[in-house]
C-alpha cells in the first residue's frame, strides 16, 4: 500500500511541475487539448494506460523492487 501512495505521490507531483515552471505553456497545452476530437483524447488515454501498466510490469517483474 505505501508504494501505491508512493507512486499516487510522485504522480501528483509530477501533474504540478509544468503548470508551475511554465503557466504559459500549461494554457497552450490545454487549449490544444480542446481541439483534439473525443475519439483522438480516447486515443491518447489508452496509450497513457498501456505505458503505465507496461512500466508497472517492467519494474516488478525485473526484480528491482
Amino acid at each position: 500500500m505505501s508504494i501505491l501512495l508512493a507512486a499516487i505521490g510522485v504522480a501528483i507531483f509530477l501533474e504540478g511541475v509544468v503548470p508551475f515552471l511554465s503557466p504559459r505553456l500549461f494554457r497552450q497545452s490545454l487549449f490544444s487539448m480542446l481541439q483534439v476530437s473525443d475519439r483522438g483524447v480516447r486515443a491518447m488515454g489508452l496509450v497513457a494506460i498501456l505505458a503505465g501498466v507496461g512500466i508497472v510490469y517492467l519494474v516488478h517483474y525485473s526484480g528491482s523492487i
